[in-house]
């Protein structure tokens, strides 16, 4: 996956994160998800530019 679409995901997955946050607690079960997936992909784009 090149940076653009991984950046374009990451903001996505941010702004879905926010969302939930808004309509349920930050120690939900669907935030914390929420959190641990742009973790990852935040983790991945980090390495990628490293690389680069």
């Amino acid at each position: 996956m090149d940076n653009y679409n991984l950046l374009k995901k990451i903001e996505h997955c941010r702004n879905e994160m926010i969302t939930l946050s808004t309509t349920h607690s930050y120690t939900s079960e669907a935030v914390i998800k929420s959190s641990k997936q742009l973790d990852s992909l935040l983790n991945t784009y980090q390495k990628a530019v490293k690389s680069a």
